[in-house]
């Protein structure tokens, strides 16, 4: 849908998708619509998939773009008012990649790895910032998600735990 149909004509492939999601019930909770590098931001198009999707699931929906296009001011504001929210991803060709956007509702960090994607741990600063910025968008009302992609070595299961530890000892 993203990468080869470039979010056109997917009315099929959206109710095959949200017939296998449906099975997740109410853990279903949000989506994540990652776009391809080369995938301008065309608002027609974008307006009439997020509307199919929205259409067919509850579920918040956030976008990872990737093409520069994405991150200008007045589409960050079109995201926000169709209620859409823009992952913040590391690492990041873009500044503002690497910040959430769009809604403000739902934020969602996707960490593939720094320097080396896919496959570099993060050290104890990077964690500690990133556990800053999540306890900053819950203090703020928002739902917060965090999602590590840097699973070729096997850093991303020590990352999650260590946000997970940080917090429960926050807790006590």
């Amino acid at each position: 849908m993203t990468h080869e149909r470039r979010l056109a004509d997917c009315d099929a492939l959206l109710d095959r998708f949200v017939a296998e999601v449906s099975g997740l019930g109410d853990k279903l909770d949000v989506l994540l619509v990652q776009l391809p590098p080369s995938l301008g931001f065309v608002e027609t198009d974008a307006a009439g998939f997020f509307a199919a999707l929205r259409s067919r699931s509850s579920a918040a929906v956030v976008v990872e773009p990737r093409h520069r296009s994405w991150f200008a001011a007045p589409v960050d504001e079109w995201l926000a008012h169709l209620g859409i929210s823009r992952a913040a991803a590391d690492p990041s060709k873009f500044s503002e990649g690497g910040k959430p956007g769009g809604a403000t509702d739902v934020v969602y960090y996707r960490w593939h790895g720094s320097p080396k994607i896919y496959v570099s741990d993060y050290d104890a600063a990077a964690l500690e910032g990133l556990y800053m910025r999540i306890s900053r968008d819950l203090d703020e009302g928002a739902k917060a998600w965090c999602i590590f992609d840097n699973t070729a070595a096997g850093a991303a299961l020590g990352n999650a735990l260590t946000l997970v530890d940080r917090h429960d000892a926050m807790l006590r």
